[in-house]
């Protein structure tokens, strides 16, 4: 078993003595020297609030059973000290109960870099060490400026939103078949920023509607210029529950179709799940003349929002978008292939053309073709690109897909 080249400044933290001495004697194995071992969770991160700049702690193994303080409440801590490095769980408590302290330390943007069972493997350890990063390598705390309303206001008057686009391809065959629009605003002096720095003070000032119009506007004279060029792909835009609060908002988005000369069926809207139904009736309407207007409607993050199978019944929708939560890592994890699973069979069952969202790695592909699963997006195919970058991305992609399915590697 070779050592690891890069040195990390490491804090291990067990109440068993003896499983602490052999995590800090595998960790010595691997190359890791500088180790500090704790029984006492409250002297670790009185370690770790203390150890600044260079002696900042680069990651720490902390253990969920342990008397006191577990590491529950080790994580609850460490979110308050601001800790910049990254955590790994280990125990020997079920998958289930492993797996909550897991999604919990996420949820709190700790970053959590894996999960070990005990007794712990070397090999895995060292998995865990080669993919671990220096506390100063990247930012965990970005900076995540919130806007006023007023300089959104001027944003979408001065033309300052832009729209990317992400492919979504067939898992059949590798054909690209849609492209997901995803605005960005180009800030002046701050560069690119995100949408959830945005969005949230559109919804809650009134300014969503414009927005909106701003984007599916751009969005389908994206989409005509693809056509001109011979790319029929279907362009997929978000929506807000706000926009579907308007009973006139199927004629807006039929307005701008024709506007941009784009067939109905070229085009879909996605509405997230987490905030769908807050006005069955409204939506309901909308939603349903949209679709007899031959609209393609997609209900976007399925799986960590609040609808209801009746819900999904009722509703026109024609695609299922999984949640990224649920697709990444499924291969080797057994809930969320069995969750991955059950909503690619509701999808089939119900119709609708299900797109898993997220595929990073050669492995999630695999896994989503065997379930059956209709279209993927994420890195793996391609990351968000400007329009114009689309038709080349195509040519690439077409090229990286024969020549996986050459080598057997993809299709096997």
């Amino acid at each position: 078993m070779s050592a690891i080249d890069r040195k990390l400044k490491v804090i291990a933290i067990d109440d068993d003595p003896f499983e602490l001495k052999l995590i800090t004697h595998q960790l010595s194995v691997l190359g890791q020297q500088d180790v500090a071992g704790f029984t006492d969770p409250l002297k670790a991160l009185d370690s770790i609030n203390h150890a600044v700049g260079e002696d900042a702690f680069d990651l720490v193994f902390c253990d969920l059973q342990m008397p006191g303080i577990d590491g529950i409440a080790f994580q609850r801590r460490l979110v308050r000290s601001d800790f910049g490095g990254q955590l790994v769980l280990f125990s020997g408590e079920d998958d289930r109960t492993v797996h909550a302290a897991a999604s919990l330390a996420r949820r709190q943007n700790l970053r959590l870099l894996g999960i070990l069972k005990k007794p712990i493997d070397l090999d895995a350890l060292r998995k865990i060490l080669v993919a671990a990063a220096p506390a100063g390598a990247e930012s965990t705390r970005p900076d995540h400026k919130m806007y006023s309303a007023a300089e959104l206001r001027r944003a979408i008057e001065n033309d300052e939103l832009i729209n990317y686009y992400q492919p979504k391809v067939l898992l059949s065959d590798g054909s690209p078949l849609e492209a997901e629009c995803l605005v960005r605003w180009q800030h002046p002096t701050d560069g690119m920023v995100f949408p959830d720095q945005f969005i949230p003070v559109a919804e809650e000032h009134g300014l969503i509607d414009d927005l909106t119009h701003l984007v599916l506007t751009k969005a389908l004279a994206q989409s005509a210029r693809w056509r001109e060029m011979g790319l029929t792909l279907r362009v997929a835009v978000n929506i807000s529950m706000e926009n579907l609060n308007a009973l006139d908002f199927p004629e807006k988005v039929m307005a701008a179709l024709a506007s941009a000369e784009v067939p109905a069926e070229s085009l879909i809207l996605e509405v997230t799940e987490s905030r769908l139904m807050q006005d069955p009736v409204a939506v309901l309407d909308i939603l349903t003349r949209l679709r007899l207007r031959r609209v393609r409607l997609s209900i976007d993050d399925f799986g960590i929002g609040h609808s209801s199978l009746a819900q999904l019944r009722d509703l026109p929708f024609d695609e299922l978008k999984i949640d990224r939560s649920f697709v990444h890592g499924a291969h080797a994890d057994p809930q969320k292939r069995a969750i991955l699973q059950a909503s690619i069979d509701m999808g089939r069952q119900l119709g609708m053309q299900t797109i898993a969202e997220g595929v990073e790695e050669i492995e999630d592909w695999k896994v989503l073709k065997e379930l059956g699963c209709d279209l993927a997006q994420g890195y793996f195919c391609a990351r968000p690109m400007p329009g114009r970058a689309i038709p080349g991305w195509v040519k690439s992609w077409h090229m990286r897909y024969l020549e996986i399915k050459r080598n057997s590697v993809l299709l096997s």
